[in-house]
């Protein structure tokens, strides 16, 4: 992870909302700004931090750009929580 920090990134809605988004397979970013109801710099800002905590990862193809999710940077993440006790009941 660079210098943003995840939890900084992941406490705003919208960029939780594109994780979700992105859960189910690859969009463009054309799809995630309609779904989301952004404009495509405010969709842009939000990329831009989700990328540089690598959270998703970004894939060029022709015209397109096409965002994905990065479970591994999450999959870490939670196991840090487990550490943490975050698995208690």
């Amino acid at each position: 992870m660079s210098d943003t920090s995840i939890f900084k990134v992941l406490s705003d809605k919208q960029r939780r909302d594109i994780l979700v988004m992105l859960k189910d397979g690859r969009l463009s970013a054309g799809e995630i700004a309609e779904k989301l109801g952004v404009t495509p710099a405010a969709l842009s800002y939000h990329l831009k931090l989700l990328k540089s905590a690598d959270l998703v990862m970004e894939y060029k193809n022709k015209n397109f750009v096409y965002y994905e999710i990065n479970t591994t940077v999450l999959d870490e993440l939670i196991l840090w929580i487990e550490q943490l006790g975050g698995n208690r009941k």
